[in-house]
């Protein structure tokens, strides 16, 4: 009981964690001047892979990097099946208004990349180099494309509108210096003492019922560091934004592959599971090819797409438990 309490502080520890340090970063940034909507493509999309990213650090240092691996490609899955499957359950995905088409052919870029390395063995720090150079030149265009929409007639960058601040969570334009800080503060202590817990009562549990570290990191971790994606996505929903639930996913996806493992890469060598390029990688691109119509031919995710995209990821789970 007690290794189950302390997976559940952990996991709460990196979710209030997380939230202070995206809070706290989006309001310095625009208190300095940047664009809420490159603090939105950079700041805050980091921010919130950052529980993923301690995770991936943690485990390579306790010398489990199959946990690691296992996390990013359970994520992605579950991004897909059960972030999108239980909000369209709740209230209708209206993705046809949606254009995300181009960010959506980045991540199969991304996803087939990120496979291609995979089936090398092993991720080192040149995987890594590889990795986070497409992320450079991902977060450039989009800072680019960003910053030319955002020019006003006469040359210069319009300062953030107030439906774009709204779009930002966490956004306080009254929050004095010192609140951002200690959200700034919690954020840099919380994120490892919860990655540290979550990590090691993950492998505890591993060993108590004798399953690979990977499948851990496939389920349990996989889901808890998914919760923040889906609180977002069911607020969506709730609220009719399709863009925001499908850019959330494709977003954090994205963030996944090739920020997640290219840093972790450079803690330490990842080895690949068997198991994993057998089968969990395929379902992960399978899920991802599963936005397709969605995306493309502009359907929406209906309430029966919504149960069934949830029931393939319960699946999923128990084809991996078992």
């Amino acid at each position: 009981m007690l290794v189950w309490l302390t997976a559940a502080l952990g996991l709460v520890i990196l979710l209030l964690a997380g939230d202070a340090l995206v809070r706290g970063a989006v309001n310095i940034s625009l208190r300095l001047g940047i664009p809420a909507l490159i603090v939105s493509l950079t700041i805050v999309a980091f921010g919130t892979s950052a529980p993923e990213l301690l995770i991936a650090i943690s485990a390579i240092d306790d010398d489990a990097p199959g946990l690691a691996l296992g996390n990013v490609i359970g994520s992605n899955t579950a991004n897909i099946l059960l972030v999108l499957g239980i909000p369209a359950i709740l209230s209708r995905l209206q993705t046809s208004e949606c254009d995300t088409r181009k960010s959506y052919f980045i991540m199969m870029a991304s996803t087939v990349l990120f496979m291609g390395l995979a089936f090398v063995g092993i991720f080192t720090w040149v995987s890594g180099i590889i990795l986070l150079a497409v992320l450079a030149v991902i977060l450039w265009d989009a800072a680019r494309s960003a910053v030319a929409h955002r020019k006003s007639e006469d040359g210069t960058c319009a300062v953030s509108s107030p439906e774009d601040e709204e779009d930002l969570e966490g956004l306080d334009p009254e929050a004095p210096w010192w609140k951002i800080c200690v959200f700034l503060v919690l954020g840099l202590i919380g994120l490892p003492l919860g990655a540290d817990l979550l990590v090691d009562s993950g492998i505890e549990i591993a060993r108590m019922f004798r399953v690979p570290e990977t499948v851990i990191g496939l389920t349990l971790i996989a889901i808890g560091t998914s919760l923040p994606e889906l609180a977002t996505t069911v607020m969506a929903a709730l609220r009719k934004q399709a863009d925001v639930a499908l850019g959330n996913v494709i977003g954090s996806n994205m963030f996944n592959l090739l920020a997640i493992i290219g840093v972790a890469s450079f803690v330490g060598p990842i080895p690949v599971a068997p198991g994993l390029l057998h089968f969990d990688l395929w379902v992960m691109l399978g899920a991802s090819l599963l936005l397709l119509p969605f995306v493309v031919f502009r359907k929406d995710i209906t309430r029966r797409w919504g149960v069934l995209l949830t029931a393939a990821y319960v699946v999923y789970l128990l084809v991996v438990l078992t």
